[in-house]
């Protein structure tokens, strides 16, 4: 069976939320919201399928914003994806779901549903809006009952790490299919809410535990330990080992960026085009070519960043 290749792909900066950590807004309070046309998604589209067929993959997108939603011609679009049998994910907000609404999208193919919690109620309602954390959690049944996966997705913070055991069990309780949690990455005006290596390697110990007295009481919600430095602490403490039988310069863990995951961040004007090569090793490199709108470089050597 051929592999999947997935796209990230942001239709909308259109949101209900003006959330404290969000990177569209983190430097510019003001700035115009930006949206992809119907021309221009169509284009990106079908952009995806012709990589997939050179490659040999089979394409799967992650539909984002803002919230893709509030998109006009967001259902247009799952539409031409159901249209073309490629499954998707959508990373949105919980306010606009109903029964009916979830039931459509899965008759259009999705498969999963990210939301997201970012503290308890006090915390994740500061960072969002007030009234978001219950209306999350309750929208979590709603996913499920449409038969779609639901996803809560935590980004842990100084602001935020000592909740995370917390959020967990406000997850599980809500039925939940799948929880993970990956670090923040502030902005250039932001300083005090990094955390210190030893004390996220506690979060990974404690979550750790966690994670196992639920598994071993037959819990259903799926833990998914998508940061990378879950590898390091796996090794550490012994439950990951390096195979004997391992090739010269075999890289574990990290980001899987270009190699099976591209984000697309569809900006009006100015934005950054990505071009992939294939190394002799069979691994996808990505090329970051910061040229304006309808730009081109000749040269696939330059802003090659490695």
């Amino acid at each position: 069976m051929k592999q999947y290749f997935s796209f990230q792909w942001h239709i909308t900066d259109e949101c209900d939320q003006r959330c404290k950590h969000c990177y569209i807004f983190s430097e510019n309070c003001n700035k115009k919201l930006d949206a992809m046309s119907w021309q221009q998604m169509q284009d990106t589209f079908y952009n995806c399928l012709d990589f997939c067929a050179f490659y040999d993959r089979l394409p799967y997108f992650y539909i984002t914003g803002g919230d893709p939603i509030l998109h006009p011609d967001f259902w247009k679009l799952l539409g031409l994806m159901k249209q073309h049998s490629v499954p998707f994910t959508i990373l949105g907000n919980p306010f606009h779901l109903t029964d009916e609404v979830c039931r459509r999208l899965k008759e259009y193919g999705c498969e999963k549903y990210q939301l997201s919690i970012d503290g308890l109620r006090e915390t994740h309602d500061w960072f969002r809006k007030p009234g978001s954390f219950d209306i999350t959690l309750e929208k979590i049944g709603c996913i499920n009952r449409a038969g779609i996966r639901s996803v809560v997705m935590t980004t842990v913070s100084g602001t935020n790490i000592d909740e995370v055991p917390g959020i967990i069990d406000a997850v599980v309780a809500a039925g939940a299919n799948v929880f993970a949690f990956a670090r923040y990455c502030p902005t250039s005006e932001e300083k005090d809410v990094g955390i210190e290596p030893l004390r996220y390697r506690k979060l990974l110990a404690d979550c750790d535990k966690k994670f196992k007295e639920y598994e071993a009481a037959g819990c259903q919600t799926y833990f998914n330990k998508k940061d990378h430095l879950w590898t390091l602490y796996g090794y550490e403490t012994g439950a990951f080992k390096i195979p004997e039988a391992v090739e010269d310069g075999m890289i574990y863990g990290g980001c899987n960026c270009g190699n099976c995951h591209l984000k697309y961040l569809g900006k009006i004007g100015r934005f950054a085009r990505k071009r992939l090569t294939r190394l002799r090793s069979g691994v996808y490199h990505i090329c970051i070519d910061p040229c304006a709108e309808g730009g081109t470089h000749d040269d696939p050597n330059r802003h090659c960043g490695r």
